[in-house]
């Protein structure tokens, strides 16, 4: 950052827009906007009503360490803390999959098929920041959820998420390798999971922001495939009869995820979820009934 005496909102926020573009940010002036709300914990629109405002010494250093942050690949949603998703904020943080608009499209989809559903019982396996859980119990006000994931830095992130959401007893939280963390006869009415399903040696071709976040949400073994095989036989166990499994999928993974349920014999009724593009997002089925 050019040495300067004073920086003014307006100043700033020029500078920064024209350093992100620079650096190759897809977004800069969004970026460059958010950034500099939350450090002087202000909306955004008060950065454009307020713009001559001097920042102090302790705002502009802390400022200037998110703007090393981001262009050394950090996301903004976990350089500030926080990221929108299904009309509520989370926390989020290096620890965890940043929640997207792609896997909102899907879920709202499987929250309408079930929201006046009574007392529902629902798993999410590789909970990470707990956002699918979240979204699910947020609308679904009978329901409640199990959060499982293997990581516990994870775990702390969603744990705080199902107390700023006020969850109470409705969410549990567990550590675990997927179903393990389940009791044997444990049964659910659902299960919902976004998985990891990048094939390994696509891994390094992400964009830097996406390979910062934990390679453990990221990595689906060689074909990408691990994680649906481990669900397909697996879930069978822990659904009710009529229950569902709707889980994420990767660009052009739903043939091959399709074939792995069928192998299974045990699910019917299946569709697959696309988002406003008619981009594939989403596979849900249901656990035959006998």
């Amino acid at each position: 950052m050019v040495d300067n005496p004073v920086w003014t909102i307006k100043s700033i926020l020029s500078w920064t827009i024209g350093y992100f573009k620079n650096h190759g940010i897809e977004f800069p002036r969004l970026d460059a906007e958010l950034l500099l709300a939350h450090v002087l914990k202000k909306n955004r629109i008060y950065l454009y009503t307020d713009f001559e405002q001097i920042l102090n010494k302790d705002e502009l250093a802390l400022f200037k360490s998110y703007i090393q942050k981001r262009v050394s690949g950090f996301s903004t949603a976990a350089i500030i803390g926080e990221k929108e998703f299904m009309g509520f904020t989370l926390h989020v943080n290096e620890h965890v999959l940043i929640p997207r608009p792609d896997t909102e499209t899907w879920l709202e989809k499987v929250i309408q098929y079930h929201r006046n559903d009574q007392k529902l019982f629902i798993a999410d396996l590789g909970t990470g920041s707990g956002a699918l859980l979240a979204g699910f119990l947020y609308y679904c006000k009978d329901a409640a959820g199990v959060g499982v994931d293997i990581s516990e830095e994870a775990l702390k992130i969603a744990a705080e998420n199902g107390e700023l959401l006020q969850f109470g007893d409705r969410v549990e939280w567990r550590r675990g390798d997927y179903m393990n963390a389940l009791a044997a006869e444990e049964l659910f009415d659902g299960i919902i999971s976004n998985p990891p399903y990048i094939p390994t040696d696509d891994i390094e071709q992400l964009s830097e922001e996406v390979r910062k976040e934990p390679k453990i949400a990221l990595d689906g073994g060689k074909d990408g495939l691990d994680f649906y095989r481990i669900l397909a036989k697996e879930a069978k166990k822990h659904l009710r009869p009529g229950g569902f499994l709707a889980m994420e999928i990767g660009i052009n993974q739903s043939e091959p995820v399709m074939e792995i349920l069928k192998e299974t014999e045990a699910y019917e009724k299946f569709e697959i979820i696309t988002d406003y593009g008619g981009i594939e997002r989403a596979i849900y089925c249901r656990k035959k009934s006998a």
